[in-house]
């Protein structure tokens, strides 16, 4: 009799459990939208991921940071709980981040080469100057016309890091602050470190901040581009641009991003204890 109450026991229990479970509200978790961009300078459908704050109010400005591979799948999601924490911690105000998601980034970060081994490697390339249009006249403008916003950051690494100095140097204006990581300034024979000075000298000085990184377990030349071009900046004459440089000691290229951007950002929001 005792067994059979604790197998009635043990039915109502379990029917109790499948109860709550089916009973569990679900929803979707959200931390901003998705946008796609017909663009008629690229001639085709462009992802755009775009995290908002959590207190996100449509008539305050925000900062905007775009993204470099800025898919889903790539760095959108860390480095926008990057963003998050720092907004929490730090004394980062809240800010908009904004992936433009990859199709080819060979062929968009990359611009013209004659260099046969690197037209055989990347047989898409050299697109970059209609990429950099694209955000100029197609990304911000969107981004502009659906949110308010102030201050521009431009992050990006490898490719990325190649594509943000081609900005710098040739639109400078496009963006007020430059996070470049590990940046592919090897790319042509080193052609683009070479204008490098030619380049700065035609570019207006107004207020900046750079910052540049290196993952000390990379490969030696992507070392000594990196220091070339800090060196370069620094030696500019531009004295409205701030010049932040950081060897990161225990990063190789695959596992620098997330900690460089994180040194870069403490560098211009320090940690400010809660009142």
């Amino acid at each position: 009799m005792i067994k059979k109450i604790l197998i009635v026991c043990s039915v109502l229990l379990a029917f109790k459990f499948v109860v709550f479970a089916q009973s569990t509200a679900v929803k979707s978790l959200s931390i901003g939208e998705i946008r796609v961009l017909k663009s008629k300078i690229l001639n085709e459908e462009r992802t755009l991921n775009i995290y908002l704050p959590q207190n996100y109010d449509k008539t305050k400005s925000y900062p905007v940071i775009y993204l470099l591979d800025g898919s889903i799948n790539e760095d959108f999601i860390h480095v926008s709980g990057l963003v998050q924490f720092f907004n929490l911690m730090y004394s980062m105000p809240e800010t908009i981040v904004v992936g433009i998601a990859n199709i080819d980034r060979k062929r968009d970060y990359t611009f013209h080469t004659d260099l046969k081994d690197l037209q055989k490697d990347y047989p898409t390339t050299g697109h970059s100057e209609r990429f950099i249009t694209f955000l100029e006249k197609e990304v911000k403008p969107l981004v502009q016309s659906n949110y308010k916003t102030a201050d521009t950051y431009l992050f990006g690494q490898s490719l990325g890091g190649l594509l943000a100095t081609e900005i710098l140097l040739k639109r400078p204006e496009m963006f007020n602050n430059y996070f470049i990581i590990s940046p592919s300034l090897w790319w042509d024979d080193e052609s683009l470190l070479k204008q490098a000075k030619e380049l700065l000298a035609q570019s207006p000085d107004t207020k900046k901040f750079i910052y540049i990184s290196v993952g000390k377990g990379e490969h030696p030349v992507m070392i000594k581009d990196a220091e070339s071009i800090d060196d370069i900046l620094k030696k500019s004459g531009k004295k409205n641009w701030t010049i932040e440089y950081k060897m990161m000691e225990g990063d190789n290229h695959a596992t620098i991003l997330h900690r460089s951007l994180y040194e870069g950002l403490v560098k211009l929001f320090p940690y400010q204890e809660t009142k």
